[in-house]
């Protein structure tokens, strides 16, 4: 880039010899024109997006589009966005890129890597899978139907508005097994382990009474609507149950148990698929927005839990535990005072405690804080058994505060080791801080503003389980040991889903593996491994990502001395929104330049 930038120089300043005025008004006017071409391709994307993609749209805020939804499942919608994809990216490559400032080239870069990468993975029939056990709009159309989810119930036109979308739910379901069947032909088929997690979700939304999560709206109706309008309202509701959701789930359902489950696979990775290899290759790339092989990564996770694993029996030594680390997992998985809770309450509470606990540090590690309001809700029951905890986003307007969602299944058996490693992740100043200053960003185009690769995203969140000491919340050895916990974890993750998919290994191994390396039972082993097999290369993001920030913070501290601020390489880190990990590299490097 550099020597095309010098190349293209020479004829300005040979300009500027004879008529120095002419020479700074064609440039000025050549850096406008690409500026303004390049805003106008960002705008017209998104605008165009929003439409194409209604619940997304909802999801960030803008509600123009509610009562829609589209099918992104239907061969006739891949092959629209695959043109859509090809348009813009025609569109952004004629910009003159190199009249463009720091901030545009990003977003240059960022937009033609986002249009490549999404025609690149049109490749793959994905859509032949349109329902995991993990992420599925099964899943997420109930969580938008419940009235506590993205989707507004505020005034009677937002109730009109999601009876118009959820019309439209049949038509997905049908597409949905019409892929499926071609997915049984072609050979894109789900391994049955998943599918038989799939059944109880699909049953557990099928129910008659007002106790359906879809009735959820109508029981928080507000007291401002007229008498006829809860009546009709209520009425409509009802038969949307009766006609549309129920019958649908129950389809779903069925063609699962009796068609697709007898054709599903007794493998568990991708390398049993035609063409999975590749499209493993893909979804690594994807992820980890490196060029990292399958092997390189499998190593870097070995060397990674045995390095993890000596700090975890330094820890364990301290705390006067006498046996291996087998026993010591065991003993933090089975001793009473590890499971303090009896109510749900209690452990939300204990969270909120967490955040009291650090609010007084931040400020220290952070000159950039959120304006977006936070909050910590316990997952809805009928996803919670293959639910891990999560964060929702908040919408951009700020009218839906950020979600932090917690799984809990019996407050009884809920772990207290590790809550600490999870609330910094998943909360603050996790993804609340990293996706909420993102979005609030004023300087950056829309597009950006939502925009997410796992490496930076998920990499960011597990970096900030390494601040725990920094924020004063370690102080308990089994707290500590339960960030140990999160990284060998995550360290797993680089071992099993790279053996999975591209080794052979079967999901029985990768539980054993899993459990014989951590401080986990045999269910979240389960959960966690099929997890893996169900977003392929999604989990390979975390470590990935946190080592990337990692080095360049130890970086920065030895190049830079007392120089360095703590603050502002977080500010740095984050003020850009979400960026592939060779950007990330670029940008920090112009940072400790100024410094």
């Amino acid at each position: 880039m550099k020597k095309i930038l010098a190349i293209l120089a020479l004829p300005v300043l040979f300009a500027s010899c004879n008529n120095s005025t002419t020479t700074t008004t064609t440039t000025t006017t050549t850096t406008e024109t690409s500026s303004k071409q390049l805003a106008a391709i960002l705008s017209n994307y998104w605008e165009d997006k929003q439409q194409m993609f209604p619940t997304d749209a909802t999801a960030n805020g803008d509600n123009r589009y509610n009562d829609r939804l589209t099918i992104p499942i239907a061969e006739s919608f891949r092959d629209s966005l695959g043109r859509f994809y090809k348009n813009y990216l025609d569109q952004v490559s004629k910009v003159d890129s190199a009249t463009l400032n720091k901030s545009e080239q990003m977003s240059y870069r960022l937009f033609k890597y986002e249009m490549q990468m999404g025609i690149e993975g049109l490749q793959y029939p994905t859509h032949y899978m349109p329902i995991t056990q993990f992420w599925a709009f099964t899943i997420e159309l109930p969580q938008l139907g419940s009235g506590t989810g993205n989707q507004p119930f505020k005034n009677v036109k937002d109730y009109d508005n999601w009876l118009k979308r959820l019309s439209v739910f049949p038509a997905w379901a049908d597409t949905a097994i019409y892929n499926m069947r071609k997915g049984i032909a072609s050979g894109w088929v789900l391994p049955r382990s998943l599918v038989v997690k799939i059944l109880p979700q699909l049953k557990a939304v099928v129910k008659g009474d007002t106790s359906n999560i879809f009735y959820g709206p109508i029981k928080t109706m507000p007291d401002n609507f007229s008498a006829d309008d809860k009546q009709r309202l209520t009425v409509a509701y009802k038969k949307a149950i009766d006609s549309i959701v129920n019958p649908t789930y129950t389809k779903l359902h069925n063609f699962f148990e009796k068609e697709y489950l007898p054709k599903s696979r007794a493998t568990s990775g991708l390398k049993d698929l035609p063409n999975g290899s590749d499209y493993y290759n893909y979804c690594i790339r994807s992820w980890t927005t490196t060029n990292l092989s399958p092997d390189s990564i499998y190593h870097i996770g070995l060397t990674e839990v045995a390095r993890i694993e000596g700090e975890m029996n330094k820890i364990k030594d301290q705390t006067g535990f006498k046996g291996d680390l087998q026993a010591f997992f065991k003993y933090l998985s089975t001793d009473k005072k590890f499971f303090p809770f009896t109510a749900e309450k209690h452990v939300l509470d204990s969270f909120w405690n967490i955040k009291k606990a650090e609010d007084p540090q931040l400020k220290k590690l952070f000159s950039n804080t959120p304006k977006t309001q936070f909050t910590i809700r316990q997952t809805e029951a009928f996803r919670a058994a293959s639910a891990s905890a999560e964060y929702n986003q908040a919408s951009e307007d700020g009218s839906r505060p950020g979600i932090f969602y917690v799984p809990i299944l019996d407050a009884k058996k809920f772990n207290a080791v590790g809550m600490t490693t999870l609330f910094l992740h998943e909360a603050i100043p996790g993804h609340h801080y990293q996706i909420s200053l993102q979005q609030e960003n004023k300087g950056l185009p829309q597009f950006r503003k939502f925009i997410w690769y796992g490496a930076y995203g998920e990499g960011w969140a597990h970096y900030c389980e390494t601040l725990g000491k920094d924020l004063g919340v370690y102080n308990d050895p089994y707290q500590y040991f339960g960030f140990l916990s999160d990284g060998i974890h995550r360290a797993i993750r680089l071992v099993v889903d790279v053996a999975i998919h591209s080794k052979g290994m079967s999901r029985e191994e990768a539980i054993k593996y899993m459990m014989a390396h951590e401080l986990i039972t045999e269910g979240d082993a389960t959960a966690e491994i099929e997890r893996y097999m169900a977003i392929p290369g999604q989990a390979l993001s975390y470590k990935i990502g946190q080592m990337a920030i990692s080095a360049e913070r130890k970086q920065y501290e030895q190049q830079l001395g007392a120089k360095f601020n703590i603050a502002s390489f977080h500010d740095e880190v984050l003020k850009d929104g979400c960026v592939p990990l060779n950007i990330l590299h670029e940008k920090m490097a112009d940072w400790a330049k100024g410094k």
